[in-house]
Order: C-alpha cells, then sequence, then structure tokens
C-alpha cells in the first residue's frame, strides 16, 4: 500500500515594508499585471491545493489584509520586523501540527508550479529542502556552503560571509520547504548573532545538519522565477519579463501579435485561430477573443467577450461588455458596462454606448452617446444623436424598435419608445412615443432675417 504523501502547509511572508519602493503602499500590494504582487503568489500556492494558506503580514497589515481578503488564507501579524525565522514563529500557532511547510515570499511572485512540486515532493520524506540557483553576480544573496563532499552544511547571508563564501556564485533563494514536526525546535534554536541582529530562517539550515538530516537542493525551473521585487525598477523589469512570457505563450498559441513587446495582459486573455493584435494593446480581467478577431492599435478591453470575425478599430475602450461576430467598434469608440452588441453592428468614431442592447446590423456611426437603451435591428442612429437618460435624480430607459432610422442631432428623452420602421428627422427633440412608421419632426418654419447684424466686438 502507497503511504499517503503528508499534507502540505503554505505560509507565505509578506511584512515588510519595502523602503527602497519609496511608496505609503505596503510592498506586497503593489500591482504587477494589473494584479498585487502578493495575489501572484497566493494563485500559484492555491494550485499546489495545500491543507492551508498563512500570510504573515506586518507594515500595513490591515491594507494588505483587505486587499487581499480570502476565506482560505489565514493571517499571523509580526508587528516588529525582527527577520525571515522570526516572521515563521508568527505562522506557528496558525499551523497544523505535522505535514510539509512550504515557505514562499509576498514579494516573489514569478515562481513556478514545477517548480514548488519538485521542491515539496523532495521534502514529503520528512527532510528539509532548499531551492538554489546559480548565478553570476551573487551580490545581495545568501550564499550556500557546501562541505568537501558537497553536502550543504549551512547557509550565510551575504552581510555576514568571509570573502572566500562571497565568491560563491550558488545562492539561496528563500523557498524552502520542511517537515512541521521539526520546525518549531529549529526555529526555537534560532539566534540573532549577526550583523543584522535578525532570526535568519535560513538558520534552519545549520540546525537541520547539526541534527545529521540531509539537505536536499531543489532548482527552479527557469532563472526569472525567483527574481523578488525591492525598488521600483525591480518592479518595471518584472512585469516586462511577464507580458514577454505572456506573449510568447499567446504566440505559441497562434495569435500574431505586431510586436509582442508592446501588449499587456493583465488578466486572462483567451484567443481563437487567426486573432491578430495590433501595438499598445491593453486588456484586463477575462477577455475572450473569437476567430479572426483583430485589435487595432491603442486599444483597451476589460472583462470583454467579443465574437468570431469582429475588428475593433484603434483607440478603442470596451468594459464589461459583448460583441456579437462581424461587428465593427471604433476608432474611438467607447462601450460601456453593461453593454450587449449583436452580430454585424457598427458603432463608429466617437460614439460612447452605456447599458444598452444593439440588435442585429443597428449603426451608430459617429457622435452619438446610446445610454441605457434597447436598440432593435437594422437601425441607424445618425450623428450628434443622444439618449437623454438622466433627468438629475433617475435614469431612464429608451427603446428603439426595428428598422428605425434616426437623423443627425436627435435627442430622445427618456422614457421613449421609437416604433417599428419609424423615421425621426434630423434635429428633432422626441418627448413622447413615436408610432411605427411614418416620419416624425419637431421642427419650426425656418426664417431668415435680412436685417440682422452680427455682433462686433468693441
Amino acid at each position: 500500500m502507497t503511504p499517503t504523501a503528508p499534507a502540505l502547509q503554505v505560509v507565505i511572508l509578506a511584512a515588510g515594508q519595502g523602503k527602497r519602493m519609496r511608496s505609503d503602499l505596503p510592498k506586497v500590494l503593489h500591482p504587477l499585471a494589473g494584479k498585487p504582487l502578493l495575489a501572484h503568489v497566493l494563485e500559484t500556492a492555491r494550485l499546489l491545493q495545500p491543507q492551508g494558506i498563512c500570510a504573515v503580514i506586518g507594515h500595513g497589515a490591515e491594507r494588505v489584509r483587505d486587499a487581499v481578503a480570502t476565506p482560505d488564507v489565514v493571517w499571523a501579524v509580526q508587528d516588529e520586523q525582527l527577520g525571515t525565522g522570526h516572521a515563521v514563529m508568527q505562522a506557528l500557532p496558525r499551523l497544523a501540527p505535522e505535514g510539509t511547510v512550504l515557505v514562499l515570499y509576498g514579494d516573489v511572485p514569478l515562481i513556478g508550479l514545477t517548480t514548488l512540486r519538485s521542491l515539496v515532493q523532495a521534502a514529503s520524506s520528512g527532510v528539509l529542502a532548499i531551492l538554489t540557483q546559480e548565478v553570476a553576480d551573487p551580490r545581495g544573496y545568501g550564499r550556500i556552503v557546501r562541505d568537501a563532499e558537497g553536502r550543504v552544511v549551512k547557509i550565510v547571508e551575504e552581510k555576514d560571509a568571509t570573502q572566500p563564501e562571497r565568491a560563491i556564485l550558488e545562492v539561496n533563494t528563500g523557498v524552502m520547504a520542511m517537515p512541521r514536526s521539526r520546525l518549531d525546535d529549529w526555529l526555537r534554536r534560532l539566534g540573532n548573532d549577526n550583523t543584522q541582529r535578525e532570526y535568519y530562517l535560513t538558520d534552519v539550515v545549520a540546525a537541520a545538519v547539526a541534527d545529521g538530516m540531509a539537505i536536499e537542493v531543489r532548482h527552479p525551473a527557469a532563472a526569472h522565477e525567483c527574481l523578488g521585487v525591492n525598488s521600483k525598477a525591480e518592479l518595471a523589469s518584472l512585469e516586462r519579463r511577464l507580458q514577454m512570457n505572456r506573449a510568447s505563450q499567446l504566440l505559441e498559441s497562434g495569435v500574431t501579435l505586431a510586436d509582442p513587446a508592446r501588449i499587456d495582459v493583465r488578466g486572462e486573455l483567451a484567443c481563437g485561430r487567426d486573432v491578430f493584435i495590433d501595438v499598445n494593446c491593453i486588456f484586463e480581467g477575462r477577455v475572450t477573443l473569437g476567430d479572426g478577431v483583430r485589435i487595432a492599435a491603442n486599444c483597451i478591453l476589460r472583462d470583454v467577450v467579443v465574437g468570431d470575425g469582429t475588428e475593433v478599430k484603434p483607440y478603442s475602450l470596451i468594459e464589461e461588455a459583448r460583441i456579437g461576430a462581424r461587428a465593427r467598434i471604433g476608432p474611438y469608440a467607447r462601450i460601456r458596462p453593461g453593454t450587449e452588441l449583436a452580430d454585424e453592428v457598427h458603432v463608429g468614431n466617437f460614439v460612447e454606448v452605456k447599458a444598452s442592447t444593439f440588435g442585429r446590423g443597428s449603426k451608430a456611426n459617429h457622435l452619438a452617446y446610446v445610454g441605457d437603451a434597447s436598440v432593435g435591428s437594422g437601425v441607424n442612429i445618425g450623428a450628434g444623436t443622444i439618449t437623454c437618460n438622466y433627468d438629475g435624480a433617475q435614469k431612464h430607459r429608451t427603446v428603439i424598435e426595428d428598422d428605425v432610422h434616426i437623423g443627425s442631432d436627435v435627442q430622445l428623452v427618456a422614457p421613449v419608445t421609437v416604433g417599428k420602421g419609424a423615421t425621426i428627422a434630423a434635429g428633432a427633440t422626441i418627448t413622447k412615443d413615436v408610432p411605427p412608421g411614418g416620419l416624425t419632426l419637431t421642427r419650426k418654419v425656418q426664417e431668415t432675417r435680412a436685417d440682422w447684424r452680427r455682433p462686433r466686438k468693441k
């Protein structure tokens, strides 16, 4: 009978202030690809299906808790930041007494699932497993010290290292997994006799070696996984690295990108076949693009579904909306939340649509505002037309039935219904329901005053 693997518990250290960020925002809340750094780490931790997750917070604790609060995370507070070992001590009361404990960092957001699974597997037999990597420039990192047989004997922080130790290129990433049953004892044996006067979690390695335990070593699947964020420059570097990774995935899936270095995916982007995305486009939340969709330059899409063959022209902003197949949006269109556009709809330049539905083949090609409206099929809305949906206190709905033709510069004062097949002449102000068919206009007789003179400046 195969023994059951020990239950996994994850501790995420997220208490640091991040002084080099030069910001009032706690470091782990700085956004990467549209989400807080800590949220990225939490997402990866959840993929391991742990028994529990404990986040250790300190600087800006309430802000951090409020920003990423979820039922599957318990919180421990490190009131004084006295080192990584001290931080894990604060988590001990929140941990079950058995199983494996994986320690992650809230400012190391790109750590990969494959890497963590390998590390947890190495520790599952009841040993201490650490994640290390070799770097060309080890400055700033703790060094992995090995004996003559190549066995790990300790980790020494750079400020406490001798000159020979500083020459070591194998460095500590900080990520480690260990048996929960040994953790209390190892942490009790930590001291702060070092230049920082802190309790280093890395000193549990020497404690484990002193107990006769061999240290398992694993390496990240990709070098960038262990990059942390300590400054705005490092945050910007990680942002571009993550976006390039996402661009590579899109290219491999068959998406055509005009320039992989000029796309931002700040959420989830799912694409069909033969999708084209031009430069400087931003995708936020969950965006789905159907087959043959073309997104032109400088567009922003947030929580949007776009049907097959639709073209979004430059400088369009689309939020929380659904767009049908073979539609044409923009340029310079704004589609606001709650909008649903059917197949073959045209929403043109400088047109704003909010909380409205458009039936198949309807068009608003120029300079219009359509808000809180139900627009039927085959409707044409002329330039300068607006739905007057707000009376200063309440929003009211406009209903435009099928095959309506609305001329330029028309005001539809809601609540109002325009009947099927009606035509509204240019310049009309509609305050009452319009019957089906026929022409509705509200013009006065045109006159010219020949003796009138235009005022002139004195």
